[in-house]
């Protein structure tokens, strides 16, 4: 091969990289957008289940007896209490993150945690319904108190 014709196949595999580095650039632009929409969808339909979740949630303790208002409570406060301090450690971890320029896989790694908590957590409320949709069928009627 002579001397020419390997600088005119570098340069035809330098310009072929650079067109195929900036379709990649493109993708992941493209896919960025569809993310960041997807992670707003997301969110729009979070805020709608918890505002659905708290009308009904609001509906059981209207209807709950005493005790189990006072439970309730109890047990909430304990919620409250943790999802505080989870908050407070991610905010830590935020900051560290954001220090040692590892902020954007930390966020992405972070956002995947917390959407497995919140779908543990959907577990649990769906075994408690299911929990409570049996116990009335074999007929435990709600008490009022």
């Amino acid at each position: 091969m002579k001397l020419s014709d390997m600088f005119s196949t570098l340069a035809e595999n330098a310009r072929t990289f650079e067109q195929r580095a900036a379709e990649w650039q493109d993708d992941m632009s493209a896919r960025n957008d569809e993310m960041m929409a997807g992670a707003r969808k997301w969110q729009e339909t979070a805020l709608q289940r918890q505002d659905e979740l708290n009308a009904q949630m609001r509906g059981y303790f209207e209807e709950a007896n005493e005790n189990v208002r006072t439970q309730w409570q109890t047990m909430q406060s304990a919620w409250e209490e943790q999802f505080q301090k989870m908050r407070e450690k991610g905010e830590e971890m935020r900051e560290q993150a954001l220090k040692s320029g590892h902020f954007p896989d930390w966020a992405e790694a972070y956002a995947a945690q917390m959407v497995a908590f919140a779908q543990k957590m959907q577990d649990e409320a769906s075994t408690a319904i299911a929990a409570a949709t049996e116990a009335r069928a074999k007929g435990n009627p709600k008490k009022k108190g």
